[in-house]
């Protein structure tokens, strides 16, 4: 188990095998297309040469019988039916008739009598009506009955008289019907059947080569392909690391900044509000202690006013970290409230459009909308030097948009490329969680400004009957 565990394929790796199946599914057909059409172009060959040889072999026959009736025509065509010594001279002839080492003539009468046999003497005057080979076909009954018919061939199994031992026969039967006489020869056909079986394993070596090559290529392909792709895994998993650790250390960035920016907001603000309220209350109780109860009223009411500004700037930071309005009433009114602080706290115009969403856009892209313009108007106030600023929100067909707008002096420069660029990514990664799209447009010069545009899609918008289930449970 813990060697299986060891070798257990990863996500990616699988992926590359997935992908290798249909490589090797492809080769295969074409594999096996190639050998079926190797095999049968072979078989066509070798057929046509085997059909060559053999009647290569039977011309070869033909001009034998030819030769040999031409040997013995002046004495047959004069002889009568019952010529014998006629016969016995024409015998006497095709006797003499051995060619090669296994080539003879032989002659059976048609009651199946064999009358010659020079190379198998043992033949001679005895009947052989009936005879068949080792696989049955019959011999002489299908001498005579080509021979009947005037001329044929035969193929049949058959003792070479060179070394005993059986091999296949062609022979080409003639007939002499005025002495009923079947007269042919015959020639052993397994030089050929050995070259045609020559030619056969060839084809099977050569098929068998082509499969290896095509095996090895195969091979070769998929190492290829597996080696590629650990390769680009293992380069995908180091820049995958690499991007999840600069993303890492942004959100410890973005964390420490916040801690800060919520830090000087308490040391400068509410502490020092505090500070005052303090000397007021201790002003206060000295006051009060000397029996001055008059003049204590007016350390009172400073701190009394001093302890209420606090507590306002306890609300805005509490707004900025989580607005209670954005889960309370919806984003319209969130984003709302948002600019109009904005703009009373910054002196920078700021315009807010939108058309009535009715509490449709789900819990993660109302954060998402809220978060964007937040860094949008935080980089606007550091970096733009803006004097208006138009913000557009409204629902489509396709999803939903909003549109930040400013009359600044565009995108940051190099120097100030450091700060703003983490609020840039921290949008462009807040909407792509979403399946959302980001477009930044901006110029210098006479027109200059920058664009903030926000798309979400359809999918994040409520359909009606989710939207009214919170509406009967507030009413419940």
């Amino acid at each position: 188990m813990p060697f299986a565990r060891s070798f257990r394929l990863g996500y990616a790796q699988k992926l590359t095998l997935v992908a290798a199946i249909p490589l090797v599914v492809a080769v295969a057909a074409i594999a096996a297309l190639v050998a079926y059409e190797a095999r049968a172009t072979a078989a066509r060959e070798i057929a046509a040469l085997e059909a060559r040889l053999i009647e290569a072999k039977k011309a070869e026959l033909r001009n034998y019988v030819t030769q040999a009736r031409n040997g013995f025509a002046h004495i047959y065509g004069r002889a009568s039916h019952d010529d014998a010594e006629a016969k016995a001279r024409v015998a006497q002839i095709l006797a003499a008739m051995i060619y090669g080492k296994d080539g003879f003539f032989f002659v059976y009468d048609y009651d199946g009598t064999n009358l010659v046999s020079p190379r198998q003497t043992e033949f001679i005057n005895r009947n052989w009506e009936g005879l068949t080979d080792s696989s049955g076909t019959p011999v002489v009954d299908e001498f005579i009955r080509l021979a009947r018919k005037g001329a044929g061939w035969h193929s049949f199994m058959w003792q070479k008289p060179s070394t005993g031992e059986e091999a296949m026969m062609i022979a080409y039967v003639v007939g002499l019907q005025d002495w009923q006489w079947a007269v042919g020869t015959g020639v052993f056909i397994d030089d050929v059947l050995a070259t045609v079986a020559n030619a056969r394993a060839e084809v099977q070596a050569r098929v068998q080569r082509t499969f290896l090559y095509i095996g090895v290529i195969v091979m070769a392909a998929l190492l290829i392909v597996f080696v590629s792709g650990m390769l680009l895994n293992i380069r995908e998993r180091r820049l995958a690391d690499a991007k999840l650790k600069d993303l890492t250390q942004r959100v410890f960035d973005a964390q420490e900044e916040e801690r800060g920016r919520v830090a000087r907001e308490l040391h400068d603000g509410i502490s020092q509000m505090l500070v005052g309220v303090r000397y007021a209350l201790d002003n206060a109780r000295r006051r009060l202690a000397r029996g001055d109860h008059d003049g204590a009223q007016v350390p009172l009411d400073k701190g009394i006013d001093h302890l209420g500004t606090a507590i306002t700037e306890v609300r805005r930071i509490s707004r900025d970290l989580r607005p209670g309005v954005l889960d309370d009433l919806g984003l319209g009114p969130a984003l709302k409230a948002l600019t109009d602080d904005f703009s009373e706290r910054t002196g920078i115009a700021t315009d807010f459009a939108t058309v009535p969403f009715r509490n449709r856009l789900d819990h993660e892209s109302k954060i998402a909308l809220y978060r964007i313009a937040q860094e949008a108007l935080t980089n606007i106030e550091r970096h733009s030097g803006a004097t208006s600023v138009n913000i557009d929100l409204r629902g489509h067909t396709k999803g939903a948009t909003m549109r930040i707008a400013d009359n600044g002096r565009g995108l940051p420069t190099r120097r100030e490329e450091a700060s703003a660029g983490l609020g840039l990514r921290n949008m462009q990664e807040r909407i792509e969680q979403l399946d959302g799209t980001l477009r930044i447009l901006s110029s210098r010069g006479a027109q200059s400004g920058t664009v903030i545009e926000v798309s979400l899609p359809l999918s994040h918008l409520l359909p009606p009957e989710e939207e009214a289930t919170p509406n009967r449970k507030a009413a419940q």
